[in-house]
């Protein structure tokens, strides 16, 4: 008698998200009159049809074929059917283009366990498997959900890294929620979890309930904060200082409201790849709990700009309306939830100690260069605050635009006219804008990274009290209520056409000319958040902007002085960028290695 292949999960079914917030349209589709979904399960009632060709429902075939050597799938599942009922069990593939096509399908009654093997061998350049269930002549429930693939060869447990500042209840939330998830907790061997804030997770009233569930595995660091770079780079050094690593890598974001599901997605594709892959989870909206971030993305180091959709990606995915067909490719994933290896964690090294922002993409593409590609795995999220209700106009746009710098200079062309046009258009954006603030701390990120590797010997942290000081010289930078905005009652103005393309740099000229020469719209107008572009605002000589939250106004107001002067600062940077980039790429290079080596961060979580 042949031996049963031993198997291994590599996905569930759940029929409900791990919050009410979440859209049910995430995880099945049906008449809510007749059906009553749980997590793991769904009771049917006598003619109800429920559609699991959802964001979570799917299998994501074409990413299984294209990376593992996996040729089918195997569907399991419990029924438990009333006496005069019969459950169908209908899969459904789809390919690239969306169009659908029936693959299995069987009836089952009474109560047990059904099984159907599954063929993932026509989906190279996209589709994904789903099944659709109806209840006929009763009532019926399924549920235990369950594909699986026979056991792989490498079969790594997790450790999962988490890093927090001044956010202990979001974190303890999300620790509670991964924690409370058997499946995904018996993938994980180890939990750092890294503070560096002064509002402690340790001093949180449901910490001992963290520490119950989790006992050994938790790992609990504090250190200063050095930002999410040193927070998520203290767990992976505390996990690969010897050289070696036993567990692949989950790096967490704390804020976000976390699918354990997605943990699992991610192990099973890391585990089952024919080469070690970064595997991330996508960035699901928080505020519109059914929208992708961007299904997956690569970098436009010649626009320093983070992310761009690859082939196949798609921007502000509706997933209610929307599946991911088409195989995309990534170039790297956010550490909002990503999945490193072992393997590129040792041959890759370390981020570099950025503080924040752009030291996932930096890594990524290092590791990218080492052999390890990035999957973006869809249906595989998690939910996160949504980046376009973060006013621009922040100071962690120092961090944004140095390290955009820093990452181009080191894996970019790096081209001295084109980056020193492109820092130009930027910063001039902000002073037709009146945004003068935002454009001292831009100018200050261009001045610093042309210091040199020198700037980030202390992993960020003196930057902080700089910035808040520089910043507070410039009212344009405070936000305010927005009754305060509405004194006059300032008339709404929209932003009309945008310029065309070709016609941007003649338009932004004469914005220039029209701010310096006081040839504006006097008296004060408000606009709205989305009308907010620079060859608009820098029509007026006063403007009520909504910030991009929604939470206030900034007041903008025309200042000749700051204008010429900051123009006469970006003239001059611009002119020695361009002169000195050759220069600074090879100084930044050669820097490389040793600001990610273990040495370089064990001086800084040290304090030094």
């Amino acid at each position: 008698m042949q031996q049963e292949i031993e198997r291994t999960l590599v996905q569930r079914t759940l029929f409900a998200g791990p919050h009410p917030r979440v859209a049910p349209g995430m995880y099945v589709t049906a008449n809510p009159a007749m059906v009553r979904p749980d997590r793991t399960g769904v009771r049917m009632e006598p003619g109800a049809i429920l559609n699991t060709n959802t964001y979570f429902g799917r299998f994501a075939a074409s990413y299984w074929q294209r990376y593992t050597a996996i040729t089918a799938v195997r569907l399991e599942f419990d029924h438990d059917c009333a006496p005069d009922a019969t459950l169908r069990v209908e899969v459904k593939a789809s390919d690239a283009g969306g169009r659908w096509r029936p693959v299995d399908a069987v009836e089952v009654t009474g109560r047990g366990r059904s099984v159907l093997d599954l063929d993932v061998r026509r989906f190279v350049d996209g589709g994904g498997l789903w099944f659709d269930a109806t209840a006929i002549g009763g009532g019926a429930r399924i549920a235990e959900v369950t594909w699986s693939v026979p056991r792989p060869q490498r079969n790594r447990l997790m450790s999962v890294v988490m890093c927090t500042h001044n956010r202990p209840a979001d974190a303890i939330s999300t620790l509670l929620t991964l924690a409370s998830d058997s499946i995904a907790l018996d993938l994980i061997e180890s939990v750092y979890v890294v503070d560096q804030g002064t509002q402690r997770v340790d001093a949180h009233d449901e910490f001992p309930a963290v520490k119950d569930v989790l006992g050994p595995r938790l790992q609990y660091l504090v250190q200063p904060n050095l930002g999410g770079a040193g927070g998520f780079n203290r767990g992976i050094h505390e996990l690969t200082r010897t050289g070696e690593c036993d567990t692949d890598i989950v790096v967490m974001d704390d804020d976000i409201l976390c699918e354990p599901e997605s943990v699992v997605r991610l192990s099973a594709m890391a585990n089952n790849a024919v080469r070690p892959v970064i595997v991330g989870a996508q960035m699901l909206l928080l505020s519109e709990t059914y929208r992708v971030h961007m299904t997956s993305e690569w970098e436009a180091l010649d626009e320093l700009k983070a992310g761009r959709p690859g082939a196949g990606g798609r921007a502000g995915l509706n997933a209610l309306k929307k599946h991911q067909d088409a195989r995309g490719d990534a170039g790297w994933n956010g550490w909002w939830t990503a999945l490193l290896p072992a393997e590129a964690v040792v041959a890759a090294g370390l981020s570099l100690p950025l503080f924040f922002q752009w030291d996932d993409i930096e890594f990524g593409i290092r590791a990218r260069k080492a052999g390890f590609a990035t999957v973006t795995l869809p249906n595989a999220g998690v939910w996160h605050a949504d980046f376009h209700l973060k006013d621009y106009d922040d100071w962690s746009r120092y961090f944004s635009w140095r390290n955009a710098l820093i990452v181009a200079a080191i894996h970019g062309r790096f081209d001295p006219t084109e980056v020193a046009t492109v820092v130009a258009r930027e910063i001039t954006g902000h002073i037709v804008s009146m945004q003068y603030g935002l454009a001292e701390t831009f100018l200050l990120a261009v001045r610093d990274f042309m210091s040199g590797p020198s700037i980030l010997a202390d992993g960020g942290r003196s930057k902080l009290g700089e910035l808040a000081e520089l910043r507070a010289q410039y009212p344009d930078t405070v936000r305010h209520e927005a009754t305060e905005g509405l004194v006059g009652d300032p008339r709404i103005v929209t932003k009309g056409h945008e310029p065309k393309e070709k016609k941007l740099d003649q338009v932004m000229a004469k914005r220039v000319v029209q701010q310096v020469l006081g040839r504006v719209r006097g008296g004060r107008v408000a606009i709205p958040a989305d009308s907010a572009r620079w060859w608009h605002v820098g029509l007026f000589a006063e403007a009520i902007v909504t910030d991009a939250s929604q939470t206030g106004v900034r007041i903008r107001r025309r200042d000749k002085q700051i204008a010429v002067r900051q123009f006469r600062e970006l003239t001059q940077v611009c002119l020695e960028l361009r002169r000195n980039a050759p220069r600074l790429a090879a100084q930044w290079q050669a820097a490389l290695p040793e600001l990610t080596s273990h040495e370089n961060w064990q001086r800084l979580f040290d304090g030094d």
